[in-house]
């Protein structure tokens, strides 16, 4: 796959620009890897952002009987054991598995947060090291980044503060594996990328709780159906944030898979933000919900303002979000709307 967005730029003697299309066919042959000849697991991969990475791994031609996606309830990858099972043949890891969930599931869960997510990472990566695994690639989260980091979110500035503390027990275990992968190349020379994730949404089954814009939606459908004429939503609506399109993350977990083997972070997001208050207006019109939007200011609004550059994916592995948002929200409304059971009962 010949991407341009790879090209070099350079001044002849005459001091012409001269675009270097050599170069990229060098960079291809040199730095790609054909995820064609790999055997890769795909941990999460029956989940929100898996579904779609495994979808694209087989659209790469990735034979299907070279992708392993562990089922929970056959392997409980908090136990060494099954990490070690998991992990046996296999090239490379994308880890995807997690708990995590909307600011609520987050105050009620903050334990199996913290536990799960800490148990299955940091021994998933153990086990990886000791396979010989070639790459693996783990998902971490926007909310790593300080609450005074400056805008937009620069993985330089990773470190330079505390971050906020309504998802303290995911934020402490993502930024320990991202410390994981560091150590690990360091001491042992193990390919481990850390990708730093903003807020996904799109067509597919989400975590126990939904995010932010499927619980917009599903309170809309609710709200249709039961002919109430308002919604409520958490917070006052202010708080800003950057959405990125599932199917686009899943492009970007592969671009990094392929092209991508350093030790440095790498953000991927949409690059652009938008009100929460917006956002939930852009999503009524979109459904015809002639509705009260109410706000509940007694509940958090999180961070105000979340929004990723995304300079370094672009520039190290060609990635750049390409769907629009009302596309996306388009796409991801009639999928819920088909799926009206696609949330579990808790939520």
């Amino acid at each position: 796959m010949e991407r341009l967005r790879f090209r070099t730029w350079n001044l002849n003697e005459n001091g012409d620009l001269v675009i270097g299309i050599s170069a990229i066919m060098n960079y291809e042959a040199m730095n790609m890897i054909n995820l064609k000849d790999k055997k890769i697991l795909v941990t999460g991969g029956g989940g929100f952002l898996g579904t779609h990475v495994v979808q694209k791994l087989k659209a790469r031609g990735v034979p299907e009987g070279h992708i392993r996606v562990p089922r929970a309830e056959a392997s409980d990858l908090r136990k060494f054991e099954a990490c070690e099972e998991a992990v046996r043949g296999m090239d490379m890891v994308i880890h995807l598995a997690g708990v995590t969930g909307d600011a609520e599931f987050h105050r009620a869960h903050p334990a199996q947060i913290f536990y799960d997510n800490l148990s299955m990472g940091i021994q998933l990566m153990e086990a990886a090291r000791r396979a010989g695994i070639e790459k693996f690639l783990v998902a971490g989260s926007a909310t790593e980044y300080p609450e005074n980091a400056p805008l937009p979110f620069r993985e330089e500035n990773l470190w330079i503060g505390p971050f906020a503390k309504l998802h303290a027990p995911y934020t402490v275990v993502k930024k320990m594996l991202g410390v994981q992968t560091e150590a690990y190349r360091a001491q042992y020379g193990f390919n481990g990328i850390h990708l730093l994730f903003t807020n996904m949404y799109g067509p597919g089954k989400e975590a126990v709780r939904g995010f932010v814009i499927t619980n917009i939606i599903r309170r809309i459908m609710d709200a249709q159906q039961a002919g109430a004429d308002f919604i409520e939503v958490w917070g006052t609506g202010k708080a800003m944030r950057d959405f990125l399109y599932v199917e686009d993350a899943a492009e970007g977990v592969l671009l990094a898979a392929e092209h991508y083997d350093k030790s440095d972070p790498v953000n991927l997001g949409s690059g652009w933000e938008i009100s929460i208050r917006e956002l939930a207006d852009t999503v009524s019109t979109l459904m015809e919900f002639k509705g009260e939007i109410r706000w509940d200011r007694a509940m958090p609004d999180g961070q105000l303002r979340r929004i990723l550059d995304t300079t370094r994916a672009e520039r190290e592995f060609g990635f750049r979000a390409e769907t629009s948002f009302k596309e996306g929200l388009r796409k991801t409304i009639e999928w819920q709307r088909a799926n009206p059971g696609a949330l579990s009962p808790q939520s």
